[in-house]
């Protein structure tokens, strides 16, 4: 063990209520905080996680059997931050031995004028497929899209993450590196104190623990632990949004496997919706909306919440995919899950500023597709609070400056 991991484990045995010194304390144990805490600690930085409830717990974003990866993204300053996010999968499954990530192609297709959908492909260097291409592959598990509509499939560019696993891999791998982590510890303070550097970060339970350095990755609950922290508005509205798993029908069950190269895709237009091979419920594959309806991440509606989401996406079954999925019964599995949402769906990465400085750095506002990214960004944060800047993100081409929270101020805030 390294004199920082020794250090940081004899910390943790203080005790509680215990005064404790780390290089960086990360606040909240999703995917972002859990890649940064690994990422600090494997640079030798004592590292301390905290998360509010259990670990791998359900009640947030990071949960879960499958994410997509895509490098098929509108915005360019996207795909350089999923290449550097996909050499950073392939090093952590290496290091730690597990397998959380399988390779699938990635369909992408849409209206023909859909701008988002052109500027994809293009991003992406995805190859466009003709409707008779799209019709004869995967067992014509596609042939109800409708003609004139553009087809790309980037043989290389899409895959599926198991989430639950991944995030506890990053974890195993940032205990391993001697970073400490807790559960059940809500934060409920990060304060400066006069003539004492860095910051203090208190917990429910009465514990304070003191960090050059603190990084919030706490997902839905940002805005609120941020206004109250340092008067600072956020505007990150947490979507409630649901997992759907549908009935593949009988005899199309291989056809639709990661197995045999069914694809992820996504489906622009009016309902926009994804979908991922099936993979992890045998006989089921999950097709979803991309959205949700707005909630309050402490209270939520967990029977139902989805509003017409489960109709909508069987609508589109119905007309795209009508010969290989069962839409009729509705979903066979339905899961919760939150987004959450910025205006413009662009990430907020940056320094909180104010009286708080570079010390504390903020992670959020993910909008439903940044889990992908969490090694990259895990790294991006905890580069920027141990050296004040990303080295690694400007290596790999990644313009940081679209992720600031300063472009919500003067009335910034715009649509995507």
């Amino acid at each position: 063990m390294s004199a920082a991991a020794a250090a940081a484990s004899d910390d943790a045995a203080a005790g509680v209520g215990g005064r404790f010194d780390f290089d960086v304390i990360v606040v909240g144990a999703g995917i972002m905080g859990s890649c940064a805490a690994h990422a600090a600690a494997s640079r030798g930085a004592r590292a301390l996680l905290l998360e509010r409830f259990d670990l791998l717990h359900h009640l947030g974003s990071s949960h879960g059997a499958s994410r997509t990866i895509r490098d098929a993204y509108a915005k360019a300053h996207y795909p350089p931050m999923v290449r550097l996010a996909r050499r950073l999968w392939a090093d952590a499954e290496a290091e730690s031995g597990y397998r959380v990530l399988t390779p699938a192609p990635q369909l992408s297709m849409g209206p023909p004028g859909d701008a988002p959908l052109l500027a994809a492909v293009a991003n992406s260097g995805a190859r466009r497929v003709d409707e008779d291409d799209l019709a004869g592959r995967w067992g014509g598990a596609f042939r109800g899209v409708p003609d004139g509509w553009v087809a790309a499939v980037s043989e290389l560019g899409g895959g599926v993450l198991n989430a639950t696993k991944a995030v506890a891999m990053f974890q195993a791998l940032a205990a391993k590196e001697g970073a400490v982590v807790r559960d059940n510890a809500e934060v409920v303070g990060v304060v400066k104190k006069d003539g004492e550097a860095g910051v203090f970060v208190r917990t429910s339970g009465g514990e304070e623990f003191h960090g050059a350095k603190c990084v919030v990755t706490v997902g839905a609950w940002t805005s609120r632990l941020v206004k109250s922290v340092a008067g600072v508005d956020l505007p990150i509205q947490p979507l409630h949004t649901l997992v759907l798993y549908w009935k593949v029908k009988p005899g199309r069950e291989r056809e639709l496997t990661a197995e045999a190269g069914f694809p992820t895709f996504s489906s622009h237009g009016d309902p926009h919706v994804y979908g991922t091979p099936s993979l992890e419920l045998p006989g089921l594959i999950k097709i979803n909306y991309d959205g949700g309806l707005p909630c309050d991440p402490d209270s939520r509606d967990w029977a139902g919440g989805g509003g017409d989401v489960a109709s909508r996406v069987a609508r589109w079954i119905e007309g795209f995919m009508p010969d290989h999925v069962e839409a009729a019964g509705g979903p066979v599995v339905r899961q919760p899950c939150m987004y959450s949402m910025t205006p413009d769906k662009d990430f907020v990465i940056d320094f909180l500023g104010g009286e708080f400085g570079d010390d504390v750095v903020v992670g959020a506002g993910f909008s439903g597709h940044g889990f992908k990214m969490g090694p990259a960004v895990g790294r991006i944060l905890a580069e920027m609070a141990m050296d004040g800047e990303a080295r690694t993100a400007a290596e790999a081409g990644v313009e940081l400056r679209h992720f600031r929270i300063s472009r919500f101020e003067a009335g910034n805030a715009m649509g995507n």
